[in-house]
């Protein structure tokens, strides 16, 4: 699902929904966090997320090259190799990526110090 490019001239909310039709979901997140570490091949990727399906990985990174977001390197040769980087627009994320790492990171343990608090008390 390639972005609509499509005039924002309503309130606060929209450039947060554009960043979020871009980079929201289950896997694309993921995807773009493994790539800020450098270029991947697919099947690298299919190993670093082992639970997403290579369709949805498929799927997901055409939806990310279609936003500008990745670019998909072909090369010429049997097998055929393919891989995935960042694009200098891309590489813009990379703050925005360290936040939800972060903020991820806060929530998770949260999480656990409450389910150990409730564990305590059962």
């Amino acid at each position: 699902m390639a972005l609509k490019h499509k005039r924002y001239d309503c309130d606060f909310g929209c450039p947060v929904e554009a960043c979020l039709a871009v980079v929201g979901g289950k896997w694309k997140g993921v995807i773009l966090f493994h790539l800020l570490g450098g270029t991947k091949r697919f099947n690298e990727l299919m190993r670093l997320m082992p639970d997403v399906t290579q369709r949805m990985l498929t799927r997901q990174l055409r939806e990310l090259e279609a936003d500008r977001i990745v670019v998909r390197k072909v090369y010429a040769e049997v097998p055929p190799k393919v891989e995935y980087s960042l694009t200098e627009f891309g590489r813009t994320l990379e703050p925005i990526l360290k936040s939800l790492q972060k903020w991820g990171s806060n929530y998770i343990d949260q999480l656990t110090k409450i389910r150990r608090q409730q564990a305590k008390q059962a």
